[in-house]
């Protein structure tokens, strides 16, 4: 549908001999209605941001045992390091809504599935999994052929 100019609607129901009271209003809301427009038109641009994996390693066992984590994002600029207490910010958040205070999250899990996405965009944290996911090991290599592959498969079962 094309755009037209309220200048040129306003010429065009002068042509059609409307009171101009009636005109008079009709201009006032449809410039309100073309402000409305372009003030959501000014947006800023979207955050960069960058992935983050938390994993949960109570024990302290990395690298030896495989684990579960969650994968999330924050702004570019910002550290790492952060992305636990954004968790614990917005799970404190949470636990003060009358929600969180009849459920409230007792742990980073319980946070991560139980708090609203709501919450953790306040902190400038985007949650890309409520459930947690496995982990893999890795020891970065590829093997020179399909025996040695299977080789390395055999051996790290035998390990276990």
């Amino acid at each position: 549908m094309p755009k037209l100019e309220v200048n040129q609607v306003a010429e065009i129901l002068k042509k059609n001999q409307v009171d101009p009271k009636l005109l008079r209003q009709i201009v006032e809301e449809m410039n309100l209605l073309a402000q409305a427009e372009t003030s959501d038109e000014d947006k800023p641009p979207p955050v960069k941001k960058q992935w983050v994996i938390l994993i949960s390693d109570p024990d302290e066992k990395l690298p030896d045992h495989d684990f579960t984590g969650w994968v999330m994002q924050i702004p570019e600029d910002d550290s790492p390091a952060t992305t636990q207490d954004r968790i614990f910010r917005a799970a404190y958040d949470f636990n003060a809504t009358k929600k969180g205070r009849l459920h409230p999250a007792k742990t980073v899990g319980e946070a991560i599935e139980a708090v609203p996405a709501k919450n953790f965009k306040e902190v400038e944290l985007w949650v890309k999994n409520k459930n947690p996911v496995l982990m893999l090991r890795t020891d970065n290599e590829i093997p020179k052929d399909a025996e040695s592959g299977s080789k390395r498969s055999k051996k790290n079962e035998d390990d276990e």
